[in-house]
């Protein structure tokens, strides 16, 4: 309620006469919920970044200039950080980034620069939380606090949720709200396009649009919205996706329930611009997978996993889409925010939503454990570079796309 009186308070001393007191706020059931959910956080001289002082003073214990941005004899060292990877050298012999990317304070505020603020289309929402006139949601990309909002005329709106509210780009495609944020800040409102146009699909999928809309993706546009769930995890917002984008590799050892409703023989993964496609059939077995012997049938015969660089997953399996949203709120520590999306057919089906959310749950909460024991393995300094399996090709394919986007 603060965050809605503060937005509603803002919205009152602005131009545009659509943002007025009366907007009508989503924020209970909006994308991002309230203001500090999801703030930068930095945690000052820890136990680990007090030991990594010791051992490379120069690298962690530099300073950003007032404005946040990396400056100095930091920016050479940060982009010596950035070309330890190397691009060019398949997956077979390539070596992962450094540690440094996953833990680094100076890192990760060059990064949010680089990455998040670099002017490409991000998902930030779904076109139903603004489905009426003078409906709005706020959020949160890194240091960028933004509100999303309808005006009269049912046109969509962003701008920087702050004093002054300055526009952002926004669009729509599908179901999903899209965002633009640059890295040049200096754009009057004039200069800005804010006015919730459609995106073509390909200008944010690329030619991945056609597998996607084979395999039920297009289908969003009838899908019933379920639920959110919302984890807060310990560590790097990379390290949520390189799990992800592993190619099934650690699902025969962290998910013994799922793996019995996949046929892992069947696993491939394909690649396309900002895109990586992963797939898997069915395995005919229970444990919330495809048809269990009491006719439970999560799963389907196809699962795909969508994966659109940088931090958005489109989940389409049986009659169930989900969707998983990583948010950084530091280098070691990120916030995934989940939506579930049903068939009209089932939605009134109690007993099937109760079980797959449980099932789903399950797998989130094995994840979960996964992930921060990595974060702990990344933090240690015996650790910094590893090796690919041959099967990990959509993180390889995330990691070249981020030294692109990093690279000086």
């Amino acid at each position: 309620m603060k965050q809605s009186m503060a937005v509603m308070t803002m919205m009152a001393t602005i131009t545009p006469e659509f943002l007025s007191s009366t907007l009508i706020s989503t924020t209970t059931n909006g994308y991002l919920k309230t203001r500090f959910d999801f703030g930068f956080s930095v945690s000052q001289f820890d136990r680990q970044r007090r030991r990594k002082c010791l051992l490379h003073p120069t690298l962690f214990c530099t300073t950003s200039s007032s404005s946040g941005r990396v400056s100095g004899a930091a920016s050479s060292i940060i982009s010596n950080l950035v070309e330890e990877f190397d691009p060019e050298i398949p997956v077979e012999r390539a070596s992962t980034p450094p540690s440094s990317w996953y833990t680094d304070h100076q890192f990760h505020r060059y990064e949010l620069d680089r990455v998040f603020y670099g002017g490409g289309w991000q998902a930030v929402g779904y076109s139903d939380q603004i489905k009426d006139n003078r409906h709005f949601f706020t959020g949160r990309l890194g240091e960028v606090e933004f509100v999303v909002c309808r005006d009269d005329d049912g046109k969509i709106h962003a701008f920087h949720n702050e004093m002054g509210l300055k526009p952002l780009t926004v669009a729509i495609w599908g179901p999903f709200v899209l965002l633009k944020v640059a890295q040049d800040e200096s754009n009057k409102e004039e200069d800005v396009e804010s006015d919730g146009s459609v995106v073509e699909a390909s200008e944010w999928l690329g030619s991945s649009v056609g597998r996607l809309s084979e395999s039920g993706v297009d289908d969003a546009f009838t899908l019933s919205f379920i639920c959110r769930r919302e984890y807060t995890i310990d560590c790097n917002w990379k390290v949520f996706c390189d799990n992800y984008l592993d190619g099934g590799y650690h699902v025969p050892y962290a998910h013994k329930g799922l793996m019995s409703g996949l046929d892992l023989d069947s696993y491939s993964t394909t690649l396309f611009e900002r895109v990586s496609i992963q797939a898997c059939g069915g395995g005919g077995g229970g444990g919330g997978g495809s048809k269990a012997e009491d006719g439970f049938d999560r799963l389907g015969s196809q699962a795909l996993y969508a994966f659109v660089y940088p931090n958005f997953m489109i989940n389409r399996y049986g009659p169930w889409m989900d969707t998983n949203l990583v948010i950084p709120l530091g280098p070691r520590k990120c916030k995934v925010v989940f939506d579930y999306f049903l068939d009209p057919s089932l939605k009134d089906d109690e007993a099937f939503i109760k079980r797959s959310l449980e099932e789903s749950e399950r797998v989130q909460m094995e994840d979960v454990v996964l992930c921060e024991n990595v974060q702990r393995g990344l933090e240690s300094p015996a650790y910094d570079k590893g090796r690919y399996a041959l099967v990990e090709k959509a993180m390889h394919h995330f990691h070249c796309l981020l030294h692109q986007n990093l690279k000086l």
